[in-house]
């Protein structure tokens, strides 16, 4: 029973979590609802470049691919790669989800260093990278969640939740436990490094302004496009695990 309250109290703080607040922010108001325009004005801008770039991909396919062309096919194929050897034959439907997880995370995490956010004036705070804000990150962990639960229904039926007393009953709480701290590791371990990396690079820049920071910055955007294949790759490897009922 101690390990239930656990779980719930996981759930819980996973809520709260998301009304964590790190330095100034603006909000719009809507009817009743109080909506952080940071983190949608920036989302919207990684959306509108992950749409132009494949309406730019697919308008015009040759035969002979084109040097664009090749790389779009490229980070397709990297896609399915990933999905397939995470979740197996039956991999298919599962790639764009995957796919959109990890360009979303990945032009997020690169836009915090790439683009210049600060040109956009906001009567409060400024706007930053969309992965760092917890809110997103959750979002994201929890999306996560409820598409590895329907992965699992969906093939199995109700026998998708036997796997909780496999492989003997008295693992059911800890089997619980583990279905909460997935979404909490998802989104803390991809916050925090990109917080984190962006602190860095500004109390560098602070300091010594010229020449210092720019490894540190090349380093970021390494350890960013890492930080998306791990979310990606730990999202497909759920999803599989549902699928095929082991640990």
């Amino acid at each position: 029973m101690n390990v239930i309250s656990c779980s719930i109290n996981a759930l819980k703080g996973l809520y709260d979590i998301s009304g964590v607040e790190v330095g100034q922010h603006f909000y719009w108001q809507i009817g009743g609802f109080q909506v952080h325009a940071q983190v949608l004005i920036s989302s919207w801008v990684v959306i509108a470049i992950l749409l132009c770039s494949a309406l730019i991909a697919v308008r015009n396919p040759q035969t002979i691919p084109t040097a664009g062309q090749n790389f779009f096919e490229y980070v397709l194929e990297f896609i399915r790669d990933v999905s397939k050897t995470q979740i197996g034959e039956e991999y298919g439907p599962w790639v764009p989800f995957i796919g959109t997880m990890f360009l979303f995370i990945f032009v997020s995490n690169w836009s915090g260093a790439l683009l210049p956010w600060k040109i956009i004036q906001l009567p409060h705070g400024e706007l930053a990278a969309p992965t760092n804000d917890i809110n997103t990150t959750v979002a994201l962990a929890l999306l996560t969640s409820v598409t590895y639960f329907y992965a699992g229904i969906s093939k199995k039926g109700l026998g998708y939740f036997s796997k909780y007393i496999q492989p003997t009953p008295i693992l059911l709480p800890i089997n619980i436990l583990e279905d909460f701290t997935k979404p909490l590791s998802l989104s803390f371990r991809l916050f925090g490094n990109i917080l984190a990396d962006e602190l860095v690079v500004v109390v560098l820049v602070s300091l010594v302004p010229l020449v210092v920071p720019i490894p540190v910055m090349f380093l970021g955007l390494f350890t960013s496009g890492i930080q998306a294949l791990i979310f990606a790759t730990l999202a497909a490897a759920y999803i599989g695990e549902s699928m095929e009922g082991h640990h």
